[in-house]
């Protein structure tokens, strides 16, 4: 049993896509590295999400991710159309 019970789910999902990490080209890999550690923010959403599918919750973790940066991408946007106008 681990001290920290709530990353373990995260760890081990990890873990398990390291084939796939190696097999990318450097920058992507370095990339999809940083990618899968943001995720850690989200340890305890995916820890309740739980087995037996933690690839769906490590998922969704990317995406929420993902969707942030495009929301905060639309807001910039807005922001310079207000000036220019």
């Amino acid at each position: 049993m681990s001290l920290f019970p709530d990353k373990d789910i995260l760890a081990r999902e990890i873990e398990s896509w390291k084939g796939f990490a190696d097999s990318l080209r450097a920058e992507d890999r370095k990339l999809f590295t940083t990618m899968l550690d943001n995720c850690h923010i989200y340890a305890a959403a995916i820890n309740a999400k739980g087995e037996p599918f933690p690839t769906e919750a490590l998922l969704m973790a990317l995406i929420f991710q993902q969707q942030r940066m495009i929301n905060w991408f639309i807001e910039q946007v807005k922001a310079r159309k207000k000036k220019s106008t």
